[in-house]
């Protein structure tokens, strides 16, 4: 049975999802967790695509029809593989010509139940980018770099609170040094599908816990109406030694080659100023990673207190640590968080 939903009716059901657009189209921004089985390679997207701007709609129906009838049997049992109880949702770009095709094909091989999306990834895209402006009640851990925040983050979760940890989405801690030791970030268009597939997992009635960010996270940005409800929001800013957060960076990023630091290290020398950023590398260079952590950090320490100073001061609630133990102030975030009322 064939069954075409909306974009909200197809989110809440729990099948597999099957995306048959081309790889490129999928790298650049897919439902998360969706998996691509695409009808057509790049190369054929571009020509079939050529022939309907060119002769028009039959003519690249027909192309397209050769292109994909030897990968018939290999679509379905992919489909099959993907979903054996023969339940699934597919979806194209605008819920059209391709995905009504593979619909048409797993209905005919016995699938119980199809369900294309109506208006297709576009449908599903227009919907991500609406759902950053609903009203979220979210709870900020905020403090300088080094503090542990997403350390902190983690130990919310085994508390069992809502959390969502932006800088792994984003592939990336967010400074200078944050590519080190991460993957290839996502397309600006799937980090936003997947914030939205974090707060999608959410109880939209309960507090989501995340970390203070600046506007962007390495190369990717966080989306504008979501970014101003991160700002509005309590942010719980702890306060930690100095020392302490620079042995916390020592202990993270020092099994990194020395190269990766000191070329880190340059990238914000116009920043931290080229005497500050010679002491630093030389001491990179002497492998004291402790010194050139407290240097850096005076810049970092910087940066953070104008963003803060963005903030509602009412909203900012400052809180003493003085130890590691994270787990412990996760239990007091939770605790001080308790008294605040959200409008």
């Amino acid at each position: 049975m064939i069954r075409s939903l909306p974009i909200t009716d197809f989110l809440s059901v729990p099948h597999p999802v099957i995306d048959v657009r081309s790889p490129g189209e999928f790298a650049q921004g897919h439902i998360p967790g969706a998996h691509n089985v695409p009808l057509f390679t790049n190369e054929e997207r571009a020509v079939v695509g050529t022939l309907y701007k060119q002769q028009g709609r039959d003519a690249a129906v027909l192309q397209g029809l050769r292109l994909v009838g030897p990968k018939l049997a290999a679509i379905t049992e992919r489909a099959v593989e993907l979903a054996p109880d023969g339940r699934i949702r597919v979806h194209c770009w605008r819920g059209g010509e391709r995905s009504g095709s593979v619909a048409w094909l797993l209905d005919k091989a016995g699938f119980a139940e199809v369900l294309p999306l109506i208006g297709g990834y576009k449908a599903f895209r227009n919907h991500v980018l609406a759902s950053f402006a609903v009203p979220r009640k979210l709870a900020v851990v905020g403090g300088h770099t080094g503090t542990g925040k997403t350390e902190i983050l983690s130990h919310l979760a085994a508390l069992g609170q809502h959390t969502i940890d932006l800088e792994s989405l984003a592939n990336h801690k967010g400074s200078s040094f944050g590519a080190l030791g991460e993957p290839p970030q996502p397309t600006n268009e799937q980090f936003e599908n997947a914030v939205w597939g974090a707060l999608h997992a959410c109880d939209p009635r309960e507090v989501v816990w995340i970390e203070d960010e600046s506007g962007s996270i390495g190369r990717v940005k966080i989306p504008d109406a979501f970014f101003r409800t991160m700002r509005g929001s309590p942010c719980y800013f702890l306060e930690v030694p100095k020392p302490m957060r620079a042995s916390r960076l020592v202990e993270g990023y020092g099994g990194f080659p020395r190269v990766q630091l000191i070329q880190a290290t340059e990238r914000i020398a116009k920043r931290i100023g080229p005497q500050h950023c010679k002491a630093a590398v030389e001491a990179l260079h002497n492998n004291d990673l402790y010194t050139a952590a407290m240097i850096t950090l005076t810049y970092y320490d910087k940066t953070y207190l104008h963003g803060v100073g963005q903030r509602d001061p009412d909203r900012v609630f400052r809180t003493a640590v003085e130890h590691q133990y994270l787990k412990d102030v996760a239990g007091q975030l939770i605790e001080a968080h308790a008294a605040f009322r959200y409008e």
